[in-house]
């Protein structure tokens, strides 16, 4: 009685401990499920293309390309550029059944866990092309059964929301392939030299062997293991019908040229205009930075490489800048454009290491101009007025409405000045004296034709006190009005944006103002001309190159130092017309400059022409030089009085 009551316990304590398992089976079950279908409801495997991007290519004006964009660390091409037996390799050896299962393969997954529990150790894998996706694109590369779970239930997913062939393309563009090549073009580029649908079969199987294991199976490391694998590849594909026994034997017996052309000239290029180019984009076609960088444009510029690579080596050259009174570098920013178009021919936005689309001086900078605004807002609304290059103007020091006492720099007066002379030294007083007889209101008009926004009603903005601020940028553009004879061309970098689809953009047009008559324009040019020959910017000049500009200094605004916070020149020829800005980012006791701009930003201006000086043109201006022997209107009127007494007598 005692055995058979002891049996009955034992079936029933097994009974029990059957069930036990089983609920705790059951509940590791259900809480895998929960997690995968969590992972599998919370990743967003919508956007998960748009991680996969294309390189935007920047062309120059001239329709060659120039620069590159890319977020990502492979270019993605689309599926139509891959071979098929690319395609068919990779299918054959890594997902036989890619076509046939929804994500995962339930054949597959019996068939390694057979393997498996027979070596006692995970030794096969069962992950589809989908899950391996799952694992380059959205999970962490772990070797977990959380992480198996995880990547069944996103690959489920995946196939919802994508085509086959879609998918295919993702997991293409986003497996290693070993020495750093991350997708199937850097592949193609970093072991054969070519394009990815430039590839043959013998390229393709040898790539697509790689997969499983780069560092074992690539050829630059294991010629020999790379063969063999490939045959491996070449078999399956003779065993799923994708080519035949002696396609297969002929392949096998193809060898291969090794060949690295992965490293990409073109990838941050011009960095400096690339930043540019972003920030147009997005302010004047409605892109983003994300768009950019991921879904592959073709961006047609103004740029022009000679000249964009002259400026870039002359900022490279520490010699040709200026240092503070302490000894640190000064800051320096040009812009160089095409007058005739509008168009930015090249940027520099600062000193010293680039940083993406960091902050640049050239473009974003708002400073005073100092006395570069001279003839824009005084000496055009004057000559329009009737003045003439040769009327004398007051120099000496006086007070103007409002208590305003501006005084010349170096504290000298010549007590009166011919109109060319006040231009060419910068004197600031006559200057002043002229726009308070022609009126504020005619400046202020000029200067809106300019294209300059102020509200300022005070005759300080004669010598630069604007407000808002201006940019280098700005005053390039303003000064496209001489060099192209009255006529103002809006600054631009975008020419027209080709979308991936093939789709432009609607062609952002820039606006010409008629902002003079070409006489006036003409003789702003000679009196310009004379800064360089014979005033301020002198040390500008070129030997061979006609040159007109104007130099503009600002003052430290701190009690008791002299020196200069910022430093201008804005120069032109007939075919190009260039602002240069030397200054510093935070002016200081410490930190400012010692000299003014003939000191800095003009020598800077002449080193720049020299080194781009065989592509700028045309270099002669076809404009009247001044006279500066003719007498004033008082000394013609007093010689014909003279003259005519004597008629008399």
């Amino acid at each position: 009685m005692k055995v058979i009551k002891r049996f009955i316990k034992h079936i029933w304590h097994k009974f029990h401990m059957t069930q036990i398992t089983i609920l705790l089976a059951s509940i590791v079950l259900l809480v895998g499920l929960g997690i995968g279908f969590y992972f599998m409801k919370s990743a967003d495997v919508e956007t998960l293309k748009q991680g996969l991007s294309q390189s935007t290519i920047i062309y120059d004006r001239d329709g060659d390309k120039a620069s590159k964009l890319s977020a990502n660390r492979t270019d993605s091409v689309s599926i139509d550029k891959i071979p098929e037996h690319l395609q068919e390799a990779i299918v054959a050896v890594e997902d036989s059944r890619f076509y046939e299962h929804g994500g995962f393969d339930v054949k597959g997954i019996f068939r390694a866990a057979f393997t498996n529990v027979m070596a006692g150790s995970r030794v096969q894998g069962a992950s589809t092309i989908t899950q391996q996706l799952t694992k380059n694109a959205l999970l962490s590369p772990e070797k977990t059964y959380r992480r198996k779970i995880e990547e069944l239930f996103l690959a489920i997913e995946i196939e919802k929301v994508y085509k086959k062939e879609e998918i295919l393309e993702m997991y293409l563009n986003t497996s290693y392939f070993g020495n750093g090549a991350w997708g199937v073009q850097n592949a193609a580029k970093k072991y054969f030299g070519k394009d990815v649908s430039d590839l043959t079969r013998a390229e393709s199987s040898m790539l697509a062997g790689m997969v499983k294991a780069p560092s074992r199976y690539n050829p630059i490391d294991n010629m020999e293991n790379a063969l063999d694998r490939r045959k491996v590849v070449l078999n399956q594909m003779v065993k799923y019908g994708y080519i035949t026994q002696q396609q297969a034997d002929e392949t096998a017996d193809t060898s291969v040229v090794l060949k690295d052309t992965s490293g990409d000239p073109l990838k941050g290029k011009y960095a400096h205009f690339a930043d540019a180019v972003i920030n147009e984009a997005i302010s004047r076609f409605g892109l983003t930075q994300d768009d950019l960088l991921t879904q592959g444009y073709n961006i047609y510029t103004t740029l022009d490489q000679n000249i964009q690579s002259g400026l870039e080596d002359v900022y490279e050259n520490s010699s040709v800048f200026p240092q503070t009174v302490s000894g640190e570098d000064a800051q320096s920013a040009t812009v160089l454009m095409d007058p005739k178009t509008g168009g930015v021919l090249a940027v520099v936005g600062r000193r010293g290491e680039h940083v993406f689309r960091g902050f640049s001086f050239a473009t974003q900078m708002k400073k005073s101009p100092g006395s570069t605004i001279k003839p824009l807002v005084v000496y055009t609304p004057a000559l329009e007025a009737g003045y003439k290059p040769t009327d004398m103007l007051k120099d000496e020091p006086m007070t103007f409405g409002g208590g305003y006492s501006p005084s010349n720099f170096g504290g000298t007066y010549e007590g009166e000045v011919p109109m060319y002379r006040a231009v060419e030294k910068s004197l600031n007083i006559p200057t002043v004296w002229l726009l308070d007889h022609i009126g504020l209101t005619n400046g202020l008009n000029a200067l809106h034709r300019f294209g300059f926004k102020t509200e300022d009603e005070t005759l300080g903005i004669a010598l630069g006190d604007i407000k808002p601020r201006v940019s280098p940028l700005q005053m390039a553009e303003a000064y496209t009005t001489f060099s192209n004879r009255g006529i103002r061309k809006e600054s631009f970098f975008i020419q027209k944006i080709v979308g991936p689809e093939g789709d432009i953009k609607p062609k952002w047009e820039p606006k010409e103002v008629k902002v003079t008559t070409k006489e006036v324009s003409d003789t702003m040019t000679s009196m310009l001309l004379g800064v360089v020959e014979r005033g301020s910017g002198r040390k500008a000049q070129v030997d061979g190159i006609d040159i007109a500009g104007k130099t503009g200094s600002t003052q430290v605004p701190i009690e008791g130092i002299t020196g200069t916070e910022d430093q201008w020149f804005v120069g032109y020829t007939p075919n190009l017309v260039g602002a240069v800005w030397v200054g510093v980012e935070e002016v200081s006791e410490t930190n400012y400059l010692s000299g003014n701009s003939s000191d800095g930003a003009v020598p800077l201006f002449a080193e720049i022409v020299e080194e781009i000086m065989a592509d700028i043109g045309e270099t002669s201006f076809d404009v009247d030089t001044i006279d500066q022997d003719a007498k004033t209107e008082e000394e013609n009127w007093y010689d014909r009085f003279v003259d005519k007494l004597n008629e008399w007598f």
